[in-house]
């Protein structure tokens, strides 16, 4: 007797009972593979959560200082001490540190006080504030118990201001200004790179000579002298718009003149002839059936672009040209490591270059892997 198969639905997503996945789908198990990648990618992915919540991870104000408390040395957390019963109590702490002064010399010290704690809390009540610049809220990740108290995790600058703060607040603009000037550059090199590939004619001509002008002319020297051309009363918010606009002025051109030669290579491709035939409009063709060919290599452009837009802010600010106090990014905080008071004495002030160093080699390997992700030709992690 011949048993007879049941018939099973077949998953929609399927045709002829072969599971088909999306590209987003297949790009991301492939991603997932590269696991230097995927541990870059939560490592961007938690600068910009702290860039985007910086009140909350900041336990103080970033500007209020402290005349007694002047390059103040970072202090080590503690999680347990052992009380006056002898056991072992979970506490989180640092000790206390007090400024002293030689007699002869004047030279100012800090004596750590072993019998004094500061302890901590998390998500300690304060004064209201505004997160991420218009959530009303009064929590903080972490704070002294006692509100008159000050830590100072990653020590103190030359006018007694908490550096961890600092570093916190200055995430946001470092990380944001990658962010925005990319996004400006992509969409000139797109526009201008996609219309002269595609037209040719005087635009391509005329873009193209402007395009080799601008890559012929060192790029520090354009940031430099664009930068000093800002009058220097300007306010904070528009400086750090003038300066976003000077990084996407340079930043366009190698992505535009990429894009302009992969167009004129591919205006002759049948896909490209039938959908002209089809009656698509230019705008249709170019955005509908060429872009998407070129998303590895945009997706390469924009990861490796946003560390060269911070190094280059980074660059302009700790030159004197970027963004100016009160304003507060790590090129800023760097400015104030630029004397040998502060090699010597308070080498904690290099702190934000540590964190210059993460984000940038972070952004670049997230950019590598998604460019082999997306890139169907390569053979990463197969």
């Amino acid at each position: 007797m011949e048993l007879q198969q049941t018939a099973t639905p077949q998953d929609p997503r399927s045709q002829d009972g072969i599971a088909e996945a999306s590209q987003a789908r297949l790009i991301w198990d492939k991603f997932r593979k590269h696991k230097v990648a995927l541990v870059s990618l939560y490592i961007v992915a938690a600068f910009y959560v702290v860039a985007l919540f910086a009140e909350f991870f900041q336990p103080f104000d970033p500007n209020l200082t402290s005349r007694s408390q002047v390059y103040h040395p970072p202090q080590v957390l503690h999680f347990t001490y052992v009380d006056v019963t002898g056991s072992r109590v979970f506490a989180p702490h640092v000790l206390k540190q007090k400024l002293t002064r030689d007699k002869l010399t004047l030279k100012a010290s800090y004596e750590t006080l072993e019998n004094e704690r500061v302890f901590l809390r998390l998500f300690p009540k304060v004064d209201s504030y505004k997160l991420a610049g218009f959530i009303p809220a009064n929590r903080k990740l972490f704070g002294p118990v006692d509100p008159g108290e000050r830590v100072f995790l990653f020590g103190s600058d030359r006018l007694g201001r908490d550096m961890f703060s600092r570093v916190v607040a200055g995430t946001r603009i470092s990380m944001s200004i990658g962010l925005v000037g990319v996004g400006m550059s992509l969409v000139l090199g797109l526009i201008i790179g996609g219309a002269a590939g595609y037209f040719g004619g005087w635009f391509d001509t005329v873009s193209s000579r402007v395009i080799e002008l601008m890559l012929s002319i060192p790029t520090i020297p354009i940031w430099l002298g664009l930068s000093a051309a800002l009058p220097p009363s300007l306010d904070p918010m528009t400086r750090y718009f003038m300066i976003t606009v000077i990084l996407s002025l340079i930043g366009w051109t190698e992505l535009a003149r990429v894009v302009r030669g992969r167009f004129m290579a591919m205006r002759t491709e049948d896909f490209v002839t039938a959908a002209r035939l089809d009656g698509a409009s230019p705008r249709r063709v170019i955005f509908r059936h060429m872009m998407p060919s070129l998303v590895s290599h945009i997706i390469a452009s924009v990861s490796l672009a946003i560390p060269v837009m911070i190094l280059a802010e980074t660059s302009l600010s700790f030159l004197g040209l970027g963004l100016m106090p009160p304003s507060i990014s790590w090129g800023v905080l760097l400015k104030e490591a630029q004397n040998i008071r502060s090699i010597a004495q308070a080498e904690w002030l290099f702190i934000p270059g540590g964190f210059v160093i993460v984000a940038v080699l972070a952004l670049n390997f997230l950019g590598d892997g998604l460019r082999d992700a997306a890139d169907p030709y390569s053979q990463h992690g197969a």
